[in-house]
């Protein structure tokens, strides 16, 4: 299914193709929502998705208004990012709610993202803390020039041991390790049950063994 249009302004990912694969939406038990990372496309991530699929798995991926979610850096301050994050943020909301509206329970939706992708994934579910599928940050991190966990934590809700993956290089020239193990622990404090993996000289990409362990934290969405 793609849904087109093209609104800009303040909001300007909503409105864009969503493209969804896997199982339909009708007929399945769990979703992945996909976010694609600067410069690429909701059909790129979904053939990414394929790799991990399980058959009563919906992949539902949101497109960037121009292929890129935000403009500069996630480490620039956040109102640098504006108004491109926020409705980022939304875009996966809106894919979250697709998955909703189908009878499917939000604790059996994971969102998954690459890149600037995976930054605004940990974003959302640190921000929207309750029960997910699960979280799957490949090389990303959460948004802003420093990370003040005081930001996340002052809620009443939190992630309920939502299984959280986050994978990233350790020579990775847009990803900080450091940030990496920030978010980590945001997220650790939020109750997420945390799986982090750095990869000595990976660069910017997704290896196997992260795709692999991903794979087998859809078969566990299923199982439950």
């Amino acid at each position: 299914m793609n849904r087109g249009g093209g609104h800009q302004g303040e909001n300007p990912h909503q409105g864009q193709e969503l493209v969804t694969a896997g199982t339909d939406l009708a007929d399945a038990e769990a979703a992945i929502v996909l976010v694609h990372g600067r410069g690429a496309t909701a059909r790129s991530i979904v053939q990414m998705g394929e790799e991990i699929h399980r058959e009563g798995v919906a992949l539902l991926a949101p497109q960037a208004a121009r292929r890129t979610w935000y403009p500069n850096s996630f480490l620039e301050p956040v109102e640098k990012n504006e108004p491109g994050r926020s409705s980022g943020l939304q875009a996966i909301e809106d894919a979250i709610g697709e998955a909703n509206d189908a009878g499917i329970p939000t604790d059996r939706i994971m969102v998954l993202g690459f890149s600037q992708g995976a930054c605004l994934s940990s974003e959302y579910v640190a921000r929207n803390p309750q029960r997910y599928g699960g979280l799957v940050a490949f090389s990303g991190g959460l948004i802003g020039q420093a990370i003040d966990p005081d930001d996340y934590l002052d809620v009443e809700s939190d992630l309920e041991n939502t299984p959280a993956f986050l994978g990233c290089s350790d020579s990775d020239p847009h990803i900080p390790e450091e940030r990496v193990h920030e978010t980590a622990d945001v997220l650790e404090e939020l109750n997420a049950d945390v799986t982090t993996r750095i990869y000595e000289g990976m660069g910017h990409g997704v290896n196997e063994d992260e795709l692999a362990f991903v794979g087998e934290m859809v078969a566990d969405l299923l199982s439950r």
